[in-house]
């Protein structure tokens, strides 16, 4: 619990945060944003490839099992959620980073914190463990449907896009199940490899779309103002899903454990999945005032969520 305490402040927000501030001072221009714009793609492929490789076919099938709390954190992930990003990019004051709230409202859940955050808790770890990850892999599909149902009305998404989730998203990942028969053992054995992996192509595919989005004049018209709004609408959204995830496990009879799995999980978005999905989904411009909501919403949800966590696992003490 220590531990939780202390890292309240993401070391991959601090990475993405120091991403934004360089591709508002050093944007990459001509020859080396087209480079950028190749090297984002091949890393976008590549994490998800990695994805593909480490989820097992296990790991798949208890997601299927466990079918009650899968259900519910995937309603509260696909429904829910959306249903409040709908209401939410609607508040005044946001400018153009209403898209970027819808956006975060449709994101898949995370899957580290929310098993850390489980475990902290003590809730089902187990079930947090199948339900992150079914929701990851179901956001493969239904994050890019649902941003061209909803977020593709009001423009910004970039040309073919749908060639490109099918190309960079679905396609690696399919092929990364087929390879994991083989390299699954070796890639699990490196984690910290993964997390490099991973990691950097969360901060790369920042650096590149805050670049296009400072060489195109998109940030003249971000205001203070508007991330006020942004800080207290994504505290809002968050502060709904923490209150409706919980009573929702009441009201479907969950056990305590589950509860608090379904607490965890239904209220996260995922930062890391979330801006590469960006970068394919959106024109770079478009891909920066997105993804900014997405990383303010990701450092409250840890902040809030590790003292909620904290708390839990002392009403739960004997």
């Amino acid at each position: 619990m220590s531990r939780a305490r202390r890292r309240r402040v993401d070391p991959l927000t601090v990475l993405v945060l120091v991403a934004f501030a360089a591709g508002i001072i050093v944007p990459l221009r001509g020859l080396g944003a087209d480079i950028g714009r190749w090297a984002v793609t091949a890393a976008v492929v590549l994490l998800f490839f990695g994805y593909g490789v480490r989820t097992s076919r296990s790991e798949l099938h208890d997601a299927a099992r466990a079918w009650r709390l899968q259900v519910a954190v995937l309603v509260a992930t696909f429904v829910a959620f959306p249903a409040l990003g709908v209401l939410a990019h609607l508040v005044p004051g946001l400018g153009d980073l209403r898209g970027g709230v819808l956006y975060l409202a449709l994101l898949p859940s995370t899957v580290q914190s929310s098993v850390v955050l489980t475990s902290v808790a003590r809730g089902n770890v187990a079930g947090a463990i199948t339900a992150a990850t079914a929701s990851n892999i179901a956001g493969i599909v239904a994050t890019p449907v649902l941003v061209a149902l909803l977020v593709g009305r009001s423009g910004g998404l970039g040309p073919g896009a749908l060639v490109g989730v099918v190309t960079h998203l679905v396609v690696p990942f399919v092929a990364g199940q087929v390879a994991a028969r083989w390299w699954a053992p070796w890639v699990r054995a490196h984690p910290t490899l993964t997390q490099v992996t991973d990691r950097g192509t969360v901060v790369l595919v920042a650096y590149v779309s805050v670049s296009g989005a400072t060489v195109s004049g998109a940030w003249t018209s971000l205001t203070p103002g508007h991330l006020v709004v942004l800080v207290a609408v994504c505290a809002a959204l968050l502060a709904a899903m923490l209150v409706g995830t919980w009573q929702a496990g009441a009201w479907l009879g969950l056990s305590r454990a589950d509860r608090i799995t379904l607490l965890m999980c239904g209220s996260k978005k995922s930062l890391a999945t979330g801006l590469p999905m960006a970068s394919v989904l959106f024109t770079p411009a478009v891909a920066a005032s997105v993804a900014l909501p997405v990383i303010v919403f990701h450092q409250l949800q840890l902040a809030v969520c590790a003292v909620l966590a904290q708390r839990l696992a002392s009403e739960d003490s004997p």
